[in-house]
């Protein structure tokens, strides 16, 4: 399920985005309570606090990283959860394939599908 555009929007705004997000994915602290939003570009990695676990409105920066950072491993057990600069994120199911397709584009481009319309 892509993230809704007023939330790409918003968050595109609060951290003053020019250029294109390439992956952007909602994820909640394990266990539930803090929200937040992982906005992947060329250039970074940063993640947005959004309050409670469902919010839609940024209020802080979280963290900001180099675009070579790793998201996953996503752990599939008991819910989809990975740990990421010392904290563990809980994301739904739909949103694992985000977090490996941004891991895979710097980490292992070889696995991901070939454009198929590359003219475009």
């Amino acid at each position: 399920m892509p993230v809704p555009r007023p939330l790409r929007e918003r968050c595109r705004e609060f951290l003053g985005i020019d250029g294109e997000i390439r992956y952007i994915f909602p994820a909640s602290s394990f266990g539930g309570g803090a929200g937040f939003v992982f906005v992947i570009t060329d250039d970074q990695l940063a993640v947005i606090s959004t309050g409670s676990a469902r919010g839609s409105k940024p209020k802080t920066v979280w963290g900001s990283y180099p675009r070579g950072t790793r998201v996953g491993p996503v752990e599939t057990g008991a819910g989809a959860s990975f740990e990421f600069a010392g904290a563990v994120f809980e994301v739904d199911d739909e949103y694992i394939a985000v977090v490996n397709a941004a891991d895979a584009e710097i980490f292992d481009r070889a696995s991901l599908p070939e454009d198929p319309l590359p003219d475009l």
